[in-house]
């Protein structure tokens, strides 16, 4: 699935971060079906996907360093990730039987949580959100926000008023 605009539309900052999640989620998605290099999707991305057309669609334009960084920190971070978002989970739904692309998507919140902190919390779970509405119906997104909410009041207790 991909954004798509219309040739007339100027794309504004906040949404080419936008379209950088989503294909930074795709990408990480990809690779963890694939095993393929790193290197080898970003440029795939960069070269034949983001703001280009494929098989009918046009790919929104995104902020490459922001889709750079995710998909790079992603990978990077993904055994200190994986377990905040284990925690995060009920106890009966351990990441391992998260379905392989709601994984990217909280593997990707979880990052920007952890290293985005000039990203406020509240706007890094509700881009998220998006992401996985994009894929998925009412379940799913209702986990990544339940999930991402978890993870955002442990790391940024800050941003969070006390109950």
């Amino acid at each position: 699935m991909s954004d798509t605009q219309t040739s007339n539309d100027e794309i504004k900052p906040a949404n080419k971060r936008g379209s950088a999640r989503l294909a930074a989620v795709q990408a990480i998605y990809q690779m963890d079906l694939s095993s393929a290099p790193v290197a080898e999707v970003v440029q795939e991305y960069e070269n034949i996907r983001i703001g280009q057309e494929v098989d009918g669609e046009t790919y929104l334009d995104a902020d490459l360093g922001w889709f750079r960084g995710i998909v790079a920190g992603v990978v990077e971070l993904q055994t200190e990730l994986d377990p905040k978002i284990n925690n995060a989970l009920p106890a009966d739904w351990p990441l391992s039987r998260i379905d392989t692309l709601l994984r990217a998507v909280m593997r990707s919140g979880t990052f920007e949580l952890l290293k985005r902190k000039d990203v406020p919390a509240k706007v890094v779970i509700n881009e998220y959100l998006d992401v996985a509405k994009a894929f998925f119906d009412e379940d799913e997104p209702r986990l990544v926000n339940g999930v991402l909410n978890r993870i955002a009041r442990e790391l940024r207790e800050d941003e969070f008023p006390q109950e």
